[in-house]
């Protein structure tokens, strides 16, 4: 299961020669160096120059992937793309997260440890997963957390210039105090695997320590649930502690950079120890933050879908490299989506690939780049139910170059 430990991690805080950086509790063999030389020249048609020059950040492709270099290879390739249709040097420029993730969504740094690597501090327990998902569209969370981890890269390549050695992953502090049967919920939990899927397969091996404080009883059931997303090397970053959990954190943590109510010297300007200007703690959401309270869904469409029915909605792009941009929901159950055009022959070529999903909770939106004119379909599927109807909402924009 998960390492517990009430007072002392296996290892060493000793910082570690990064060169000889293999993953967690590795070791550089001849097979693994080789594999790396190979994964090299297999991504320099579509890696940076940056990228092949840093052994480190390619090392994270091939621990992901067990030193596959084959499997390495496609999973680099499927995140460059995932970059190019996120756009996420734009995102890390110009976004700007709904104010509702701002001040809802529990997390924060707070400094660094003592090998240079930044400090998350996560209070769990007063999570309103229900109140940001009936607040925000899913791409809102997927480009929020984007943005967050492309800033902790910035954070290591920074510490990794500023202490002239590299710099791996990041420290989280998991705070579970409060966490009750609330967090089991279980559209939010599918929800947060679906989001740390998405993570794990564009910033893989980021996490370099897990400290879970204040476990409630109710873990080894969150733990179960969870199992989908944990591999093997990442349970060996897992420390569940015990009541004396500030004696370890500083093992790991300077008290200058640990917040006080954690045991170390860290306060806000006006000696608050909860260093609420660096973390969020979460809170209930108000239900004027839900999308159906907005002008934005009272401006939506609304058609009824019976059991076993598709529904196209038929619409033209009149301009090459025209933005398509959508949104729906549900009033209740799931939903099929997909977006189609219409070849000369009158058949239909699908260009979104159906997915189906739970979204009376979760708003669904996306966005593409459309690069031909034409008669093109969204199409909404209910042909799987053969017993219940659906009602959904949507909107979409055509937006021309």
């Amino acid at each position: 299961m998960y390492r517990q430990t009430y007072s002392m991690i296996e290892g060493t805080l000793e910082h570690p020669n990064l060169n000889r950086w293999w993953g967690f509790g590795q070791f550089k063999t001849k097979e693994k160096e080789n594999a790396l030389k190979q994964f090299k020249q297999e991504i320099k048609d579509f890696a940076t120059e940056e990228q092949l020059k840093d052994d480190t950040y390619c090392k994270r492709w091939l621990i992901a992937r067990d030193f596959d270099v084959p499997k390495a290879v496609t999973m680099f390739r499927n995140s460059m793309e995932f970059r190019k249709k996120m756009k996420v040097d734009e995102l890390v420029s110009n976004y700007k997260e709904p104010e509702v993730i701002t001040k809802y969504m529990p997390g924060g740094e707070v400094g660094h440890d003592k090998e240079g690597s930044s400090i998350r501090v996560v209070p769990w327990g007063d999570l309103d997963m229900k109140g940001l998902m009936l607040s925000c569209k899913k791409l809102d969370f997927v480009k929020s957390k984007i943005v967050q981890f492309e800033r902790t890269l910035k954070d290591i390549n920074k510490m990794t210039e500023k202490l002239k050695r590299d710099v791996v992953g990041q420290t989280i502090i998991f705070d579970m105090e409060n966490v009750g049967l609330k967090t089991l919920w279980k559209p939010g939990l599918d929800f947060n695997i679906y989001l740390s899927r998405i993570l794990e397969d564009n910033y893989p091996e980021m996490m370099k320590r897990l400290f879970l404080i204040n476990a409630p009883k109710l873990l080894p059931v969150l733990y179960t649930m969870a199992q989908p997303l944990i591999s093997e090397s990442m349970k060996q970053k897992i420390f569940v502690l015990g009541n004396d959990y500030q004696t370890t954190l500083l093992q790991y943590i300077d008290g200058e950079e640990l917040p006080a109510y954690l045991g170390g010297k860290k306060t806000d300007p006006d000696g608050n120890p909860k260093c609420t200007s660096l973390i969020c703690y979460g809170g209930t959401v108000p239900e004027s933050n839900y999308l159906e309270n907005t002008d934005a869904y009272e401006n939506m469409i609304t058609i009824e879908l019976n059991s076993g029915e598709k529904k196209y909605i038929e619409f033209q792009i009149e301009s090459p490299e025209s933005i398509l941009q959508w949104e729906y929901k549900t009033d209740k159950h799931d939903i099929g989506f997909s977006v189609f055009k219409k070849e000369n022959d009158e058949e239909l070529k699908e260009i979104v690939t159906n997915e189906r999903m739970d979204c009376f909770n979760l708003t669904i939106d996306g966005i593409i780049t459309v690069n031909e004119p034409g008669t093109y379909f969204l199409c909404f599927d209910n042909s799987y139910s053969m017993l219940t109807s659906k009602v959904v909402h949507y909107r979409y924009d055509v937006l021309s170059s």
